[in-house]
């Protein structure tokens, strides 16, 4: 019980400390990403990063470091079947400096959280991810749980209340430099094009630390669902609830709505919940669920197919190689999230568009008709063309 009500009072010559600004250092430059509103990036960074993490250090040691804005980006979240961006979601990019004085915070008091939350959580978390979150509305299914309340939160990380966020931050820490940090970051305002915008709600979502808070805001809600009994399934802002029964999946729905928008200030959204049966399916994580199947949902299948035709457009100045190259790191990582599923046949049928476009490439490349001769498979993967089916061969045991 002493563990559970312990808050930390000292931390904060711990997040300055040099051997944790080096390892947080690390972690921003293996993450890569673009450069924030002051336009240095990692590689610019990199030239003098002894000098640039002691400006770091010594600007944290003093008490004098201040969170500067996000920029504001647009990147595309729904497309129409016809591959065209319909819907985009708004990201908040901090500078190169600004994630590494975040991710040295979050080293420091992630550990702290991570022993408070709860089973049902899945996401940017140690040791856990999208396929065990997966694999546990399977066994779910398999237990008789066949009634899920398929819910989305209206725009979670620009509506989440900041005076809420912190009192929860309190109950574990105490220490008044790292809250003033973890406030400064709430309130550093967006850089959109030429304009700066203050928040008053909302952390911005891109940011080293707001996953980490979104998770610290969004425990209450695990807590209270899983002490109430619900078989909840929550990875970062997405969730379902699996029930057994349908007047069980309404209860749920109620209590979840009680939890979200009345304690925790948040919004479902009325048209994107709904409660419904496996047997009529619904998606989650990048997947379509229906009866025991897994596979991937339209959207995610539509962003997939544009960013190919993308790569492969006959007017691009690259040559076949250039493109394979490109193509190669996103059929991989397309292929190994969805490759644990029964996806075979999706997979070849994949592969031979995919081989379409090469050839449609190729051909307006070297502006020669190959009349009724195709150019062999085997030849495409001679030159370096990495099939999805290929994935399939390097499957791991499953999660």
């Amino acid at each position: 019980m002493e563990s559970e009500n312990r808050k930390w009072y000292s931390l904060y010559d711990k997040v300055y400390a040099k051997e944790n600004l080096v390892a947080a250092w690390k972690k921003v430059k293996a993450n890569k990403g673009k450069p924030g509103y002051d336009r240095e990036s990692i590689e610019e960074f990199a030239e003098d990063e002894m000098r640039n993490l002691a400006e770091i250090h010594r600007l944290l040691q003093e008490k004098r470091y201040t969170p500067p804005p996000v920029l504001r980006v647009h990147i595309p979240k729904e497309v129409d079947q016809k591959g065209k961006v319909i819907k985009t979601r708004p990201l908040g990019i901090p500078t190169v400096r600004d994630r590494i004085a975040q991710m040295a915070v979050v080293q420091v008091i992630n550990p702290i959280f991570e022993a408070d939350f709860c089973d049902c959580s899945y996401g940017f978390r140690p040791m856990r991810n999208q396929h065990q979150a997966i694999a546990k509305i399977r066994e779910y299914y398999e237990e008789g749980y066949r009634w899920v309340v398929d819910a989305d939160l209206s725009d979670f990380f620009g509506t989440l209340d900041h005076e809420l966020l912190m009192g929860f931050v309190r109950e574990r820490i105490v220490d008044g430099r790292v809250l003033g940090l973890i406030r400064a970051w709430l309130q550093a305002g967006v850089m959109d094009g030429m304009e700066l915008k203050m928040v008053t709600t909302g952390s911005p979502q891109g940011g080293v630390i707001s996953p980490l808070l979104s998770n610290i805001y969004l425990n209450q809600f695990d807590r209270i669902m899983t002490e109430r009994g619900y078989r909840l399934v929550r990875f970062a802002d997405d969730w379902v609830i699996l029930c057994k029964l349908e007047r069980k999946a309404e209860r749920a729905l109620e209590v979840a709505k009680q939890i979200l928008e009345g304690q925790l200030k948040l919004t479902i959204h009325p048209e994107k919940t709904r409660i419904v049966h496996f047997k009529e399916g619904f998606d989650f994580l990048g997947c379509r669920f229906r009866f025991r199947y897994v596979t991937p949902k339209l959207k995610s299948l539509l962003k997939f197919k544009e960013r190919v035709r993308q790569l492969t457009a006959r007017q691009r100045g690259k040559n076949l190689k250039q493109v394979l190259s490109e193509l190669a790191p996103l059929i991989r990582g397309w292929g190994d999230y969805h490759r644990r599923y029964n996806n075979r046949t999706r997979f070849e049928a994949l592969d031979q568009w995919i081989r379409m476009r090469l050839r449609c490439f190729l051909e307006k490349k070297k502006a020669v008709k190959h009349q009724n001769r195709r150019i062999p498979s085997k030849w495409l993967e001679a030159q370096g063309h990495v099939t999805l089916c290929s994935r399939l061969a390097r499957m791991s045991a499953p999660c």
